[in-house]
């Protein structure tokens, strides 16, 4: 009973006044367990899908779990702003070892939700499809090089209809802080996450200290039994391709006084509603 107590006695805590953000994401960013567990699973949970862009401007990662992503914000001067000591550089294969031997950290998060990122992401795909179009072209012949040209139209339709828009762009210790740098509380959320130290080495064989995000506190919310009777006829063992799942619902959430989130209405879309169009090519 004093569990309980004090387990209902935060989420009133957390709910008490009006949310530090909201915003409407849709089945891209919060989606449905799938296989035969969670359907035998009498509670119901969307996760929170949230991404990274990799310092390698090459990379392409549609991957919703970003362990061995570095984002290139995650500098020497970032993390040692999170409390990491950076002093001894990462110049030594000694300072280096030092460096990420300190243990993960808990930070504050901004997730940023169709911001420059995301389309920073769509650029990277469509600059990725066009260099394998024009390959291809230039080698009619090859199998490979037209396999290569279908891969890259096929991560551009990927990343402009179906991932994730979700993309973690800083973070910091100071609530307040981070608030007042990013203003905007439907565009902007404010979770908990954890950070390890890492080293980046390019091909120059020059060193940097650089950061894993690992994971964020809380990426499974709840949905509230009232609002569960249109999720369940989604609920199937069966997973469709990535460039198949196009958004059936959105659902509006909300990050209280203690930034954990909590499901305040879903919205369910027709069946042969568009999709939510990509940002124009420059």
């Amino acid at each position: 009973m004093l569990t309980n107590a004090i387990i209902l006695s935060g989420i009133a805590h957390n709910r008490v006044a009006e949310p530090e953000s909201r915003a409407t994401l849709s089945e891209r960013e919060l989606a449905l367990p799938y296989g035969v567990r969670q359907i035998e699973n009498s509670g119901l949970a969307l996760t929170l899908n949230w991404r990274l862009l990799d310092a390698d401007s090459e990379r392409l990662d549609y991957r919703y779990a970003p362990y061995g992503t570095r984002p290139a914000w995650l500098d020497a001067e970032r993390l040692a702003a999170l409390g990491f000591d950076t002093s001894g550089g990462a110049a030594t294969e000694a300072a280096r070892e030092r460096f990420t031997r300190q243990l993960p950290r808990q930070v504050l998060v901004v997730l940023e939700f169709e911001g420059p990122a995301w389309r920073q992401a769509v650029e990277r795909a469509r600059t990725n499809a066009a260099r394998r179009t024009a390959a291809a072209a230039a080698n009619p012949d090859s199998q490979e090089f037209a396999r290569q040209a279908q891969a890259g139209r096929e991560g551009l339709a990927l990343e402009e209809g179906h991932a994730s828009r979700l993309f973690a762009i800083d973070a910091g210790l100071d609530a307040s802080a981070l608030r007042a740098r990013y203003p905007d509380r439907g565009r902007f959320l404010i979770l908990r996450g954890t950070v390890r130290p890492s080293v980046r080495g390019g091909e120059d064989r020059q060193y940097r200290l650089a950061g894993f995000l690992g994971e964020i506190a809380i990426d499974r919310i709840n949905v509230p039994f009232a609002l569960r009777p249109p999720l369940e006829p989604l609920r199937d063992p069966g997973r469709p391709a990535a460039a198949e799942r196009t958004p059936r619902y959105l659902v509006q959430i909300a990050i209280g006084q203690r930034l954990e989130p909590w499901i305040e209405h879903l919205t369910m879309l027709p069946a042969d509603a568009p999709n939510t169009p990509a940002p124009p090519a420059p």
